[in-house]
């Protein structure tokens, strides 16, 4: 594979072969998954660890045989790097949100109550995760062969420690664990190559979502020293989280008088049908065929035909997370992020409306060269925020935290629809700040002097 791929704007190019894959390349469809969480009682140990892993770390893009596409991602928390002996002048380049971590940042970015780091499955936010690991694969005997690779590398290091592992797959639905297919989103990224998946989005400039590139202020985003370190790196958030599916299937039902209506208030507050197909461009009923059809099935924007969301409404789910064109406070290219959505968990039976105990939900993954003015800024004021639409006091009826007593506006005509007494559906069960760098800087830490 080329060192570079060429940009459609001809003038940037991405070093695709020192960015880890974990960082580019879509999630398959279907997947196979691990996170694996790391803990360094030895700087040398975590070194040589590191040599180990570089053969299994892979870079570039998905291979043409989707079959044979596996991919090891490796990347650090702040104490991870610590861990490893980096020196405090290169520590304290980094951004402030990746120094303090997650768990201190738990209230800007809604963590409270049953959310808090508190409560949060151990070792999330106690400073022990150090390396995080993370494999995917559409095929589970390729994920094993990679993963066996990694797990040598690790268990033949004295001075390293697994502290937490946990296995991801796609339901035989092929939806999440609240019924609904994702993972259909992934931006058009300026000089990567990769098609993005809404054909009308112009393509987003590379520093938005990897160091060393202008991002779309036209500068380069603050890179971590030496350059070597944070040149074709990114900073990821990784987030457990858990799904109240029998309240979500609950406050649905005690909502609305029909099975047919109780479709249609679920597509509102998500933003898409069941099957993936948009609300945008299909706002009366759920269409598998367009859903099925990847030209089409991102193919919309809000502000021409939905400006003022009669189709999709405004705090839906999918429209708060990345709102396009939609007339809002700032702008929505300036907070993109490369999400990738992964279940783990089984599925809640199709029908039942009480709690079996089972913990089930998603890992998520949400990528991106500004922590602040990416994840943060899109849970703080577009998740846990109604202002920037126009619905103060409203919050992100799937994602969002509630405590039963908030609300959601639906437009109708000729009267707009007000849902009340909202309670979270889901749950944060731990997250980590985390930073991915390119191969060279895998290099560079690898032989770290002392």
């Amino acid at each position: 594979m080329n060192t570079a791929a060429s940009s459609s704007a001809a003038s940037v190019r991405v070093e695709i072969d020192d960015v880890q894959s974990g960082a580019l390349r879509p999630r398959p469809v279907p997947y196979e998954g691990k996170f694996i969480f790391l803990r360094v009682d030895d700087r040398q140990a975590g070194r040589a660890l590191l040599r180990r892993l570089l053969p299994v770390t892979a870079s570039g893009l998905p291979s043409v045989d989707q079959s044979q596409d596996a991919w090891v991602a490796v990347a650090f928390t702040y104490r991870g790097l610590e861990a490893l002996g980096v020196p405090q002048e290169s520590l304290d380049s980094f951004p402030r949100a990746f120094r303090e971590g997650m768990a201190a940042r738990a209230e800007l970015i809604g963590d409270v109550g049953e959310s808090a780091p508190a409560h949060w499955e151990a070792p999330f936010g106690t400073g022990d995760v150090h390396i995080a690991l993370s494999a995917l694969s559409s095929d589970a005997a390729q994920l094993d062969k990679e993963l066996e690779q990694a797990r040598v590398a690790y268990q033949d290091t004295p001075g390293v420690q697994v502290i937490w592992q946990q296995e991801v797959h796609q339901l035989p639905t092929g939806r999440t664990t609240f019924g609904f297919r994702d993972g259909i989103s992934h931006p058009n990224i300026e000089g990567v190559g990769l098609p993005g998946s809404n054909p009308q989005e112009v393509p987003i400039k590379a520093g938005e979502f990897i160091l060393g590139y202008p991002d779309e202020t036209g500068s380069l985003p603050p890179m971590p020293s030496p350059d070597v370190l944070g040149r074709n790196g990114t900073y990821v958030a990784v987030r457990k989280i858990h799904t109240n599916v029998a309240a979500w299937r609950r406050y649905l039902r005690a909502n609305s008088s029909s099975a047919e209506e109780e479709a249609l208030l679920a597509a509102k507050m998500v933003g898409r049908w069941p099957s993936g197909a948009p609300l945008a461009l299909s706002p009366e009923h759920d269409d598998p065929e367009l859903a099925a059809d990847p030209h089409r099935v991102n193919d919309f924007l809000y502000r021409e035909n939905d400006d003022r969301g009669f189709r999709c409404p405004a705090g839906a789910h999918i429209r708060r997370t990345n709102p396009r064109d939609a007339t809002i406070i700032g702008d929505a290219r300036m907070h993109r992020l490369i999400r990738r959505g992964t279940t783990y968990g089984p599925p809640l039976p199709e029908g039942v409306l009480e709690d079996d105990g089972a913990d089930r939900g998603l890992v998520g993954v949400f990528m991106g060269a500004h922590l602040e003015r990416q994840f943060e800024f899109i849970k703080a004021e577009w998740v846990n925020d109604g202002n920037f639409i126009g619905y103060p006091g409203e919050k992100d009826p799937v994602a969002g935290h509630h405590d039963g007593t908030g609300s959601v506006t639906i437009p109708e005509k000729p009267v707009r629809r007000r849902l009340q007494n909202l309670p979270s559906f889901v749950v944060t069960r731990g997250g980590e700040y985390c930073f991915l760098p390119g191969l060279r800087a895998l290099h560079w830490l690898a032989e770290l002097g002392e």
